[in-house]
């Protein structure tokens, strides 16, 4: 039986992997890209009519950000491996 083991990037961290911080900050950044492409996509736009006024539209950008979160905990899109393995090349080369 062959298992497929899943990438550090979807499981988290461990606590002695030295690389545990570039990990973070790749799937920091693809969280903020996806939360971007979510926003271009209209994502938690207010409604015209029947609308949370004022109070949903300062709040809507908290939960765009949250669910982008999500998605790159997830895997994402894969722009998170491709940042940590530039990260991790730059950091080897100082």
């Amino acid at each position: 039986m062959i298992h497929e083991h899943p990438s550090p990037l979807l499981t988290g961290p461990r606590q002695s992997d030295p690389q545990a911080p570039l990990r973070k900050v790749a799937q920091d950044l693809e969280a903020t890209f996806l939360s971007e492409m979510l926003k271009s996509a209209g994502f938690g736009e207010t409604s015209t009519s029947f609308g949370g006024g004022a109070g949903e539209d300062q709040f809507a950008s908290f939960l765009r950000n949250e669910h982008a979160a999500q998605l790159a905990k997830a895997g994402g899109i894969g722009l998170a491996e491709t940042i940590f393995e530039s990260l991790k090349e730059t950091s080897n080369e100082g």
